[in-house]
């Protein structure tokens, strides 16, 4: 049997840097290859060289990069004319890319985006692309298919617009299917219907694909080889459930001890950088592993004082017109815990459950529709703005996108040091600006850096930036709104153990809020689930994890990738 896509020390360059350095594989008929490594390691630019989609700034240096058709014809892709690259993406390879919101068109409805992918490769009529699309939609399991051909884009979940961008890419029965990171962000359960959804596509069309992603725990469900890469190189490769069980290279070590670990709690993650420089010895140290009664004494001195917040029957309802009728939707219905000094609470479900509309209705970023609020003794639903103004001090959220959360005209410096001269936390310029400096340092990023603007650094330290800054008015309490979502295992490692540590040195108390069940079984002395906006389930995570009582919650805890393969 030979090769659908066999490439031959590939080479890829932007200007005079090579950001692809000899980089050779081959995928066979009806094969998974995945892809893995953290941003930057050249797995995206690869996987464009492939199809020629490299902007002008990119080029293909040296290698070959060989393609058989689906007329047998074996084609060197360097070799072809934009014209016959044209012919050949959408009908014999096609990709879906990591962001379907950027990949969709705006403007056209989502009909009309498959629609005119079929009529480029297909001479059929109109409304005959219409019932194709149609069937895809319905093939791809979207809910209310007929609606969906004419909605837009903002209109659907990030779910829905990533199962349009795969019926369009299986439109033309494409022989081979590259999918960029096409999980990342999802809530696992989504995550799962995806991954499902690829593997029967696969089989059903006979499809061989290449799956990118920095998630080792996706990997394992669905490739059968994996690459590994890191700055442009393979530095391993093999069958997966071998690369997994013995892996040879440092980088892919640290790769998998990067995520954190379901059946047992430690004190502080591993991160690559501690297998690359030879401390590979870091899960193996007792003092690093929190035992069950070390836990349990923790949690006895923690639960012994009063609660920093109480919450008491917190409600947000938001009212909807439409046409001659309004209706109304209830974010979060009826919800009542408490939060203790010093504790890392964990807030846990899907999108749409109201994790992030409680958090923000906490710090009336959000008015709550009823319902009661206590912090520190004092009752913040009935604070007049002036008071909670000043109470704001003691309470700080780190939003889910740091990079939209700052504003791109403002220097990082800037950024920090703002809250404190709103609040009048320092008589002058030089203590504010010591103070910028020292939230720096101890966020892990340089003082040079203080000049620059967010759109030069990368996810990880705007990460960083924004909890910078939300610690720069010294608060007691804060929001975490999946604030490692979108990050790779590596740099997710070091913004957790990050948080930890500024937790031990200020006095924090979290509110940790997150769709991944593993990053918040982890974080957290206490979790509640969340589920359309009510409490499905609460209590120690180890419980909760070995014992779910609510089918919602076991559903979830089975939805977590690689759970199979990885927490046995």
């Amino acid at each position: 049997m030979l090769p659908i896509i066999d490439v031959k020390e590939l080479v890829v360059s932007f200007g005079e840097t090579d950001v692809v350095k000899s980089v050779s594989f081959d995928i066979m008929p009806g094969e998974t290859l995945g892809i893995v490594g953290e941003s930057g390691s050249g797995k995206s630019v690869t996987s464009l060289s492939l199809m020629r989609l490299l902007d002008n700034s990119g080029s293909i240096r040296s290698g070959i990069i060989s393609y058989r058709n689906k007329k047998n014809e074996q084609l060197i892709i360097n070799r072809l004319s934009e014209n016959q690259m044209r012919a050949l993406r959408g009908a014999d390879m096609a990709m879906i890319f990591q962001e379907p919101m950027t990949s969709l068109n705006p403007v056209l409805r989502c009909g009309q985006q498959v629609m005119e992918a079929i009529r480029v490769h297909n001479k059929i009529s109109r409304k005959e692309a219409r019932e194709r699309t149609l069937a895809l939609f319905e093939k791809v399991r979207l809910p209310r298919a007929r609606q969906i051909i004419d909605a837009w884009p903002h209109q659907l979940s990030g779910g829905q617009k990533q199962r349009v961008m795969i019926a369009m890419a299986i439109s033309c029965n494409p022989r081979l299917l590259i999918a960029d990171e096409p999980t990342t962000a999802l809530d696992v359960t989504v995550q799962k219907e995806i991954l499902e959804l690829l593997l029967g596509l696969q089989e059903e069309y006979g499809m061989s694909m290449i799956f990118i992603t920095h998630d080792l725990g996706v990997t394992t469900d669905i490739a059968h080889r994996v690459l590994v890469m890191h700055q442009g190189e393979v530095v391993e490769s093999g069958k997966t459930n071998d690369l997994f069980s013995h892996p040879s290279h440092p980088y892919t070590k640290g790769l998998i001890a990067c995520r954190p670990p379901v059946n047992n709690r430690l004190r502080r993650l591993p991160v690559v950088s501690d297998f690359l420089s030879g401390n590979c010895n870091i899960l193996e140290q007792e003092e690093n592993t929190i035992s069950k009664h070390q836990r349990e004494e923790h949690h006895k001195q923690l639960y012994a004082g009063d609660p920093l917040m109480r919450v008491e029957g917190l409600s947000k309802i938001y009212e909807q017109s439409g046409g001659w009728r309004k209706h109304k939707i209830t974010a979060v219905d009826q919800v009542s815990f408490e939060v203790y000094a010093g504790e890392t609470l964990g807030l846990v479900g899907e999108s749409g459950c109201g994790k992030t509309t409680l958090g923000r209705c906490l710090l009336r970023l959000i008015e709550p529709s009823q319902g009661r609020i206590w912090f520190d003794g004092q009752e913040i639903t009935a604070m007049n703005p002036s008071t909670l103004r000043t109470i704001r001090k003691s309470m700080q959220i780190v939003f889910q996108d740091p990079y939209s959360s700052l504003n791109p005209r403002m220097s990082i410096g800037d950024a920090i040091s703002e809250p404190m001269r709103v609040h009048g936390l320092y008589r002058n310029r030089s203590a504010c600006k010591k103070r910028m400096e020292d939230l720096l340092t101890q966020v892990g990023l340089p003082i040079s850096s203080a000049g620059r603007l967010p759109h030069e650094f990368s996810g990880g330290q705007r990460q960083r930036i924004v909890i910078a800054r939300a610690l720069a008015v010294n608060p007691r309490f804060l929001i975490c709104d999946e604030s490692v979502s979108a990050l790779d295992v590596s740099v997710q490692a070091q913004i957790l153990n990050l948080l930890n540590d500024l937790k031990k040195e200020n006095g924090l108390t979290y509110i940790f809020i997150s769709h991944d069940l593993s990053v918040v079984k982890y974080m957290s002395d206490r979790m509640l689930v969340m589920n359309r906006g009510r409490i499905e389930e609460s209590g120690d995570p180890d419980q909760i994890f070995a014992f779910p009582t609510s089918p919602y919650t076991s559903k979830l805890i089975d939805a977590i990738p690689g759970k199979a393969n990885s927490y046995k």
